[in-house]
């Protein structure tokens, strides 16, 4: 089998004519804990995953960007011009690399055309930030390429700024972070208010348990309007409560912040940012004690939120939550934006595929698509592969 970086190199070649100057690639992320707590200045606990976007990239002096994806469906390059680059004017998976340069520029990095070959096996829309690995891998690329000397959490704001402000989806830094800051066999603490992290042993195998992602094969879309509608919504309960973000909420008094809110979901969706915040740093004092099997409940505690007060479930993600949970796992959660997407499971490892089957056996009782199964394994982050 031919190595990834080997394979997107050739691609290049076939497509382009020489070689690329090198190859680049970032990961997708499972967040073990702390869903849509980004946005909300708070807490989160990414791990990269080894499904990783790949791109082979070589300069050009002539202003011009040429974009190639294995993953496209006409196979066709895409031609566009630097000095053109502008939020509205990139359709479909172009705008991710296209919005990085555009990012780049507007940062006021002097950096110009390219020649990009981009191929990756993150699932898309499966919560596993498929677009995120393409714009840390476009980005690291560009680093490198221009010497720009800029750190991975600083790549990671502008990539975030090429989604929000390109791209149009108002996502918060998570998924940016995690593909470019992640560490092999850690999990990434990340302060979202001051973009501080700290890396956290996360040895599943020396405790023998496995994370299981389990890919519903429902296709989410944040951009459809139910995620700017969450953001919206914390936004005004904040105002409403004179916080700068919920992440100002002290969990000890959230009955009395809920109480100053109109019922209904601006209190549903204070209650869950709140409380999320709060599990993800009782995951941490679990980790910071090696009790990694103690963090089961909490993953379990949090898909019940993100199910009754986010509301960013489906029917899918909860049938999979509750039977991994009645199949043996320590517990179970969906992972990502929400809408579909994937579920993680906290298993031992002897019951890992006992688990993985009775939902795929759920699955098919109902009818439904035959859902993915793999494990994750903490990797490293965004890095030059050649």
């Amino acid at each position: 089998m031919t190595p990834p970086a080997e394979a997107v190199r050739k691609g290049f070649a076939a497509l382009y004519g020489t070689d690329p100057e090198g190859v680049w690639q970032a990961p997708g992320r499972v967040n073990v804990i702390g869903e849509h707590t980004d946005y909300n200045d708070g807490f989160m606990l990414p791990i990269a995953l080894p499904h990783a976007a790949r791109v082979a990239a070589s300069r050009r002096g002539d202003g011009i960007l040429r974009l190639h994806s294995g993953q496209s469906p006409d196979g066709g390059v895409t031609e566009l011009r630097v000095d053109d680059l502008a939020p509205g004017t990139v359709d479909g998976w172009a705008a991710y690399p296209a919005g990085v340069v555009w990012a780049l520029r507007r940062a006021g990095h002097q950096v110009g055309g390219a020649d990009l070959h981009l191929d990756s096996d993150v699932p898309t829309g499966a919560g596993l930030s498929s677009s995120a690995a393409l714009e840390c891998a476009v980005a690291t690329a560009y680093n490198d390429l221009h010497a720009l000397g800029l750190t991975p959490a600083q790549l990671a704001g502008l990539c975030q700024g090429a989604e929000n402000d390109f791209v149009g989806v108002p996502c918060g830094i998570l998924d940016q972070l995690a593909s470019s800051c992640c560490a092999e066999g850690q999990a990434l603490f990340v302060d979202a208010r001051s973009l501080a992290t700290r890396q956290v042993p996360f040895d599943l195998a020396g405790h023998g348990l496995v994370l299981l992602v389990i890919d519903t094969q429902v296709k989410h879309a944040h951009a459809d309007g139910a995620y700017a509608e969450r953001r919206k919504g914390c936004e005004r309960a904040a105002a409403l409560l004179g916080v700068p973000a919920l992440r100002d909420v002290p969990y000890d008094g959230l009955d009395r912040a809920l109480a100053r809110l109109p019922e209904g979901e601006l209190r549903s969706l204070t209650r869950h940012i709140v409380t999320e915040d709060a599990r993800v740093e009782r995951v941490m004092a679990r980790l910071d004690v090696d009790d990694l099997r103690g963090i089961g409940p909490i993953l379990t505690e949090g898909h019940a939120s993100m199910r009754d007060d986010f509301a960013i479930s489906c029917a899918e993600t909860d049938l999979a939550v509750e039977t991994a949970v009645a199949a043996g796992a320590l517990g179970a959660r969906m992972t990502g934006g929400g809408f579909g997407g994937s579920i993680i499971a906290l298993a031992d490892a002897a019951d890992a595929g006992t688990v993985a089957a009775a939902v795929a056996v759920a699955f098919a009782d109902r009818g439904w698509t035959e859902p993915r199964a793999f494990t994750a394994v903490p990797g490293p982050g965004a890095r030059r592969l050649t």
